[in-house]
Formats: structure tokens, C-alpha cells, sequence
């Protein structure tokens, strides 16, 4: 403080008024500084769906779509359990459906695998809102997925895998999609 003019105060009731803090007073009030900081308050309210009819479960997700996740992912770890008994009792070389068979239910598996993901893709996208519309495309994509996937393991079986068809098949998939998930 900048004084102009007057007496400067008399230094020993400065110092009555000022007073030093001590090692341990300056160590409490800075933890009491950390602890405001890192540890806020808690709220006085908290609002749980008994307090509001239209009250979601979670702030995050609706339970209808939680639980359409893990349903989803249930379908694909039986798919993968499918999968995992005909790949380890059937000799594609011998039984030439088994091939086939197993070719389908990879594709299904990872289908299915892929659905709960695109739908959580587009979810986080949205900023955690859900739009309609969001789980029949992201259901539309596991198809695509599920199909170029089995179309990938039928022609790598039989012998006719090749880049080129590799990269024809998923452009076409590409503009396919593109086409049907144009937002109007």
C-alpha cells in the first residue's frame, strides 16, 4: 500500500497486528487449501429415480440400451463358443462342409461382436445421447460386417482370395453403406 503524505504506522503495532504464522500453521492451512481443492463438497441433493417418474438409472446410458449391449455380447460369446467347437472337431480338408459352416459362424461371431461396439461408437459420437435410428444402423454395419467377413473366409477356403477382390468387395460395402446411412 502506497501512502501519500502522513506519519508511516509506528513499527511496533505493525507487528502486533501481523503476526507470524508458525511452521505448523502454515503446513494446516495449506492442506486445508489441497483438501478444498482436490476433495469438493458433496451435494446436498442427490436424485435418484425414486424422486423423478422419467428418472434414467444411470446419468450415462438408459438400462434398455445397457442391457441391449450385453445381450448382444452374450449372443457373441456363444457364437464364439460355436465357433470355437467346430474349428476344434472339424476338418475342413475332410468334410468340405465344415468349412462352410465354419466360415458363417465366424462371421457371425464377429457380426455380432462388431453391433455393441458401432452402437457405442456412434453413442460416445453423440456426445452419450442416444438418437432412433442408432441401433438399426449400428446392426446394419454388423451385417455388413458379418457378411464380408464370411465372404473373406468362403474365398480364402476354397482358393480364390485375392487383394484385388478384397478391396472391390469392401469398397462396394463402403459405398453401400454410405448410401443407406446418409442422414436426411
Amino acid at each position: 500500500m502506497i501512502r501519500v503524505g502522513g506519519n508511516a504506522p509506528a513499527r511496533g503495532r505493525l507487528e502486533e497486528r501481523v503476526q507470524q504464522p508458525t511452521h505448523r500453521d502454515a503446513q494446516a492451512t495449506t492442506m486445508s487449501v489441497q483438501v478444498r481443492t482436490f476433495r469438493p463438497e458433496p451435494p446436498l441433493f442427490v436424485p435418484s429415480s425414486m424422486d423423478m417418474p422419467n428418472a434414467l438409472d444411470s446419468l450415462v446410458m438408459e438400462a434398455r440400451d445397457r442391457l441391449t449391449n450385453l445381450g448382444v455380447f452374450a449372443a457373441a460369446g456363444v457364437a464364439w463358443i460355436l465357433v470355437a467347437i467346430v474349428l476344434t472337431t472339424r476338418d475342413p480338408r475332410i468334410d468340405t462342409g465344415a468349412g462352410y459352416v465354419g466360415a458363417l459362424l465366424i462371421g457371425l461371431a464377429i457380426g455380432l461382436t462388431t453391433i455393441p461396439i458401432f452402437w457405442l461408437t456412434v453413442f460416445g459420437r453423440h456426445r452419450r445421447i442416444a438418437y432412433r435410428g442408432d441401433w438399426l444402423r449400428a446392426v446394419r454395419r454388423g451385417a455388413w460386417v458379418s457378411v464380408v467377413v464370411a465372404i473373406f473366409v468362403i474365398l480364402r477356403l476354397v482358393g480364390a482370395f485375392q487383394p484385388p477382390i478384397a478391396l472391390f468387395i469392401l469398397a462396394l460395402v463402403t459405398v453401400a453403406e454410405a448410401t443407406l446411412s446418409v442422414e436426411r
